[in-house]
């Protein structure tokens, strides 16, 4: 396994102007991570997508750094106002985007939010239907163009491990198989362990993040705190300096034959350069210990 980043992690450095996308990829480089994932482009308005990707990918290639995932939004339940094919249209257009990136995988969304506002779909099981036709189009248009498809444990509505589980076989296709984030768990007060031993398996690529975690039973703690489905309390933290097992999960990964890249996620409160340099200094040695106990 090697280590990677997200560029979500420098989100609130980019959304501020301290930083492009090309900005992102150099200080990636220079932190010593051997490939990085994009979550978004951030072309300006002197580029489309399909440029900025190519520009995006020459850079890396300049730097020595591979490009293992492009990460987008959907909804086959709410996207494109709801029509189900207009969405499979939309986020076909994005595996062109991956093409150009030269990434051999992307991730989209497959629902967003609790999924209660979908007429009909007011349970994941009812819509799961519509959900895996969505996510089957997408695959079998992304695999005639070499582009593995994925979606991740997040978003609430399809984030537990037995959704996931129940979506990845619904689809059934080798082209088809899922983000794991070792912490989004957390997000619908799921045991992170337990979860990533059920996926592991169908895991294509996967994310390293942290949470601190409260009690629901206490007031709410302030300012960038968020809360689960079932009402606890969470917030960003440092890779290691929060609750979630990420070694154990890393154990679990490495036990279901996972060899991909480890992603660092970084959305905690901290300056985010020093919140992602930390999490990496964090993440190499966790990686260290793994292969010690593997020897």
């Amino acid at each position: 396994m090697i280590t990677g980043v997200s560029s979500y992690s420098f989100s609130r450095l980019v959304q501020s102007g301290a930083m492009t996308d090309l900005d992102v990829i150099a200080t990636s480089a220079e932190m010593g991570f051997k490939t990085i994932e994009f979550a978004g482009l951030n072309p300006g308005e002197e580029y489309d997508l399909l440029n900025h990707a190519a520009r995006l990918r020459a850079a890396c290639a300049e730097k020595g750094m591979s490009i293992v995932n492009y990460a987008v939004p959907a909804d086959f339940l709410r996207g494109c106002g709801g029509d189900l094919n207009a969405e499979i249209e939309r986020v076909r257009r994005e595996v062109l985007v991956a093409v150009a990136l030269g990434a051999p995988a992307m991730r989209h969304d497959a629902a967003s939010g609790f999924g209660l506002d979908h007429a009909g779909h007011a349970s994941f099981h009812s819509a799961l239907a519509r959900l895996a036709e969505g996510c089957r189009a997408v695959t079998e248009f992304a695999a005639d163009r070499g582009i593995k498809t994925m979606v991740e444990n997040h978003g609430y509505f399809c984030q537990d491990s037995d959704r996931l589980e129940a979506l990845v076989c619904a689809v059934n296709h080798p082209n088809f198989g899922l983000l794991v984030d070792i912490g989004n768990f957390a997000c619908v007060d799921e045991d992170n362990a337990c979860a990533v031993g059920r996926l592991a398996p169908y895991a294509f690529h996967a994310h390293v993040k942290d949470f601190h975690k409260k009690s629901g039973m206490m007031p709410f703690p302030g300012e960038g705190w968020f809360r689960s489905r079932a009402g606890n309390f969470l917030r960003g933290a440092i890779l290691g300096h929060g609750e979630i097992p990420v070694f154990q999960c890393l154990l679990l990964l490495d036990a279901a034959g996972y060899d991909g890249a480890l992603c660092l996620e970084f959305e905690g409160m901290e300056e985010p350069l020093q919140g992602i340099s930390l999490g990496h200094k964090y993440l190499k040695t966790l990686l260290v210990w793994l292969r010690s106990v593997k020897s």
